[in-house]
């Protein structure tokens, strides 16, 4: 059916956008809405990022104490020992190599895995059915199977926890659950929230801040031989590659004045994060790379209740990802005469290989 969206790209429209509570997020495979009886559509794929009012609020308190900026200072030597133990195999398997499968996907899984108490040995299952599930975002038939799949997966690892519960955050939350704190449909909601978007956006970042720095050899050595540098150039990197653009909706719940211009209700807000964050009135030569670059501020983790939870452990793990490469590669470079394999129809823009040697 037909639909009306309207983009906004601006800095101060989309910083506006996303942090106006009139604007919510549609369930994945939920939009535009299908025709027909309820029973007919299917499952949504609800996460955090659909929740509204109290749930969300209720949710986000229950794990914030797991994704504070301390709990992950406090996980930093686990993740660096994660990163070396990856690295250490990558150079065994010889060069040149594949980044993306050495390192920058298996890297934030694995992490997040271990916090959240998902089987990293699982992802051989769950990685495609993931993919099935993002690229049908509005196909009703292979929507829903795939919904139903990963449902299914999330409610047999509560279950798990429920019988014998381990230190991780799913553990925790059934806890509180039978604490009468959550349901399990919160619980639902966190478990798919970890798996569609939770280390997906931490590898894709990572590869593209590799690729993106090994592309430009001087910012590289520049990087790898000032590590004071870092926490800006983290920032830099966030604000500079457009990962994931267009590829948020937010529903109107409400008629909504946007410069001189009514979104009605019912109508789609795109807001371009990535347009944003190189907007030339916010930020001095945006489209150059400025790892010095001191004012950033950013959009990349979004504004207002549905900030991204995850932005500590985010920042870390390219922080670390990145010094750990630094420390163990410092001659690496983007293998001679092999490109590195782009998708072009997929929402994310980041390599699907990032062949390199040392």
């Amino acid at each position: 059916m037909d639909a009306t969206a309207w983009y906004a790209t601006r800095y101060a429209d989309v910083r506006e956008l996303i942090a106006d509570s009139r604007l919510i997020r549609p369930a994945i495979n939920d939009w535009p809405s299908r025709p027909g009886p309820a029973a007919d559509n299917g499952p949504r794929l609800v996460t955090m990022a659909e929740l509204e009012g109290p749930r969300h609020l209720a949710l986000r308190r229950a794990v914030a104490s797991a994704f504070s900026s301390r709990a992950v200072r406090d996980q930093l030597p686990r993740i660096r020992e994660l990163a070396e133990h990856l690295l250490e195999a990558f150079e065994e398997a010889g060069r040149p190599g594949d980044l993306v499968a050495g390192f920058t996907e298996p890297f934030p899984l694995l992490v997040l895995c271990e916090l959240v108490g998902i089987p990293f040995e699982d992802r051989d299952w769950f990685l495609p059915v993931l993919d099935a599930a993002l690229d049908s975002m509005v196909a009703s038939q292979e929507g829903r199977r795939v919904t139903d799949l990963l449902r299914e997966y999330v409610a047999g690892l509560i279950a798990q926890k429920r019988s014998r519960p381990g230190d991780d955050v799913l553990s925790l939350l059934v806890r509180q659950c039978e604490d009468g704190a959550l349901a399990d449909d919160d619980v639902m909601a966190f478990g798919l929230s970890m798996l569609t978007v939770g280390f997906g956006i931490s590898s894709f970042f990572l590869a593209d801040s590799v690729h993106t720095l090994l592309a430009q050899p001087d910012q590289w050595d520049r990087l790898r031989d000032h590590r004071d540098l870092m926490p800006g150039a983290m920032e830099e990197l966030l604000r500079y590659m457009p990962v994931m653009n267009g590829t948020v909706l937010l529903l109107a719940t409400e008629d909504i004045e946007v410069r001189e211009q009514t979104v009605r209700k019912g109508e789609v807000v795109i807001p371009a994060l990535a347009s944003a964050n190189r907007d030339g009135s916010v930020f001095a030569d945006a489209a150059r790379l400025d790892l010095c670059r001191a004012d950033n501020p950013h959009l990349t983790f979004g504004r207002g209740t549905h900030n991204c939870i995850g932005s500590h452990l985010a920042r870390a793990e390219l922080t670390v990802g990145l010094e750990a490469l630094f420390d163990r590669f410092a001659r690496l470079r983007l293998a001679d005469g092999q490109e590195p394999l782009w998708d072009d129809q997929s929402v994310t823009k980041s390599p699907l290989t990032l062949p390199v040697t040392w």
